[in-house]
């Protein structure tokens, strides 16, 4: 006699005895981790119907509660959202070791211990997952290990920090100076209280590491890359950009050079034809290039805790239906940080004859030549405003040393990349 014929059996009782629970220990419990909870509670139901397993939240782990020995114990995965290197790392190796897949957003600990933590996965076959780590709900970390994985990939570049993009859309659009957009960005929850990882470059360059690391199968430390913040950019920068017809962006790159890779993330203006020129407020867009595909550029929100909870969620179904893990790395590219790029040369100079003529012939000296320039005010407010051609980065900085030390100026030199190439 089966459960169903037997009339002492409820139907509430038959349908645990045959439910198969995933349990989910949940590390950290902040604006991303009560997220998670609430969306893994929403849609169990459905995520039950596609796996034929139950997720249920097996504990919760903060600095006032939770045991991780406990969690860990009662947990067939873990989610780790409590961030930083110390004691997320620790927790992540020990539950791989044990045997429990393993989900985090922490791009930190990845971009600077990726290796090893890849590593403990393929050696005790547990999955890692990390989508939400990179560019919010975007799935681009998905694209590239799966969709893209035959697939020669050429440059990976983005805008992968909604907060600065936020704010630089409303520098643009309201003629805000950085401090009262960012506190904007803070009143609205698309900034931390503290934004500094966000505002300097640090934030992005972590996820240009990761995204490095699967799109060119070589091993990308975060040390490696070079990043410069937002924290310069004055409003009359984005006046000039508008009138050169240009837009502003915080912008990660990670593409080969010869037989070596570049990875940096800086603030660049983009010609309207670019596909990320038209990105805005805290959205996220990366665009992936190769031979094969030619371009194909994906887009979505980039800042808040529902939009990651939700790429945590896919990566916690993903890891429920365990594909391969992420696998070693086959090459060893050398990191080339001597790049040709365009840039915005903004000057204050005096008011006198000579003064182009002045900052041309320190230009040419070391083989930089102007594209476009504005010349605006007069007197104390007289300014330069160049667009200049493409040249090694080096050979720039060089020159704008050289015009630094010209008596005809009144204020150090302001310089802003420009992605000179459009798509139609």
């Amino acid at each position: 006699m089966t459960p169903a014929d037997d009339a002492s059996v409820t139907p509430a009782e038959h349908e645990s005895s045959v439910r198969r629970d995933f349990r989910v220990g949940l590390l950290g419990h902040g604006t991303v981790g009560a997220a998670f909870e609430a969306q893994l509670a929403e849609h169990a139901d459905r995520i039950e119907r596609i796996t034929g397993l139950r997720p249920v939240l097996s504990g919760v782990l903060t600095r006032s509660r939770g045991s991780f020995e406990e969690i860990l114990e009662s947990s067939d995965l873990i989610v780790e959202l409590i961030g930083g290197i110390e004691p997320a790392r620790g927790y992540l190796l020990r539950a791989l070791r044990a045997g429990r897949h393993v989900v985090t957003a922490n791009k930190q600990l990845l971009s600077q211990f990726g290796e090893e933590l890849w590593e403990t996965a393929r050696e005790h076959d547990m999955q890692l997952r990390f989508e939400g780590a990179v560019a919010g709900v975007v799935p681009v970390i998905r694209v590239l290990q799966e969709s893209l994985a035959g697939a020669t990939i050429d440059r990976v570049h983005g805008i992968v920090n909604g907060t600065t993009n936020f704010v630089l859309t409303e520098m643009a659009r309201t003629g805000m100076t950085f401090e009262q957009a960012l506190a904007e960005a803070q009143r609205l929850g698309y900034a931390e209280a503290d934004p500094s990882e966000d505002v300097d470059g640090r934030d992005a360059a972590a996820k240009m590491a990761i995204l490095a690391r699967l799109a060119f199968d070589t091993p990308v430390r975060l040390d490696q890359v070079t990043y410069e913040g937002i924290e310069q950019i004055q409003p009359d920068d984005l006046e000039y950009a508008h009138e050169l017809g240009l837009e502003l962006k915080l912008l990660g790159t990670a593409e080969r050079i010869g037989e070596g890779l570049s990875v940096r993330v800086h603030p660049a203006f983009l010609y309207p034809g670019h596909p990320l020129a038209s990105v805005s407020g805290p959205f996220n867009a990366v665009t992936v290039e190769s031979e094969a595909i030619t371009e194909i550029t994906m887009s979505g929100p980039g800042a808040g805790g529902p939009q990651t909870a939700s790429a945590v969620l896919g990566d916690v179904i993903s890891a429920m239906i365990p594909p391969a893990s992420t696998p070693a790395t086959s090459a060893v590219l050398e990191i080339v940080q001597d790049v040709v790029s365009s840039f915005y040369l903004h000057l204050e100079v005096a008011d006198e004859p000579g003064v182009l003529a002045a900052v041309a012939a320190a230009l040419a000296a070391h083989g930089v030549s102007v594209k476009s320039v504005v010349q605006k005010g007069l007197g104390e407010q007289a300014r330069l405003v160049m667009v200049l051609h493409p040249v090694l980065e080096s050979q720039f900085f060089a020159a704008a040393d050289t015009i630094s030390q010209l008596e005809v100026l009144r204020a150090p030199p302001r310089a802003i990349r420009v992605i000179e190439e459009e798509f139609s």
